[in-house]
């Protein structure tokens, strides 16, 4: 089964609101399973328009992703969030077929 994947673009707007989001989602993270594979880190834009930070999440399917950004626990911290940070979110589902070379 294919995983599901956040992909977020961020600008933060003030850092300690945004930290307070980034404790907050702890929650809902922690109940649906998800794991970081970016957040944050260095980049380069070679194409298009960027944002200040870029974070990749990724859970055990695209239903879990799903439900976790509809959860109560989420709204919570995306409350927080959006007082601190503009974002675009796009929860996705992942590829599991053949690959190049393949």
């Amino acid at each position: 089964m294919a995983k599901g994947y956040w992909i977020g673009r961020v600008n933060v707007t003030d850092d300690a609101g945004y930290r307070r989001y980034v404790e907050a989602n702890a929650v809902a993270f922690a109940r649906y399973g998800a794991r970081f594979l970016v957040r944050g880190g260095t980049f380069e834009c070679v194409e298009g328009e960027s944002r200040g930070r870029n974070v990749v999440i990724e859970f055990p399917d695209y239903a879990t992703a799903l439900a976790c950004y509809r959860s109560p626990e989420y709204a919570e911290a995306m409350a927080l969030r959006r007082e601190a940070a503009d974002a675009d979110i796009v929860v996705v589902e992942g590829y599991d077929g053949p690959q190049p070379r393949e």
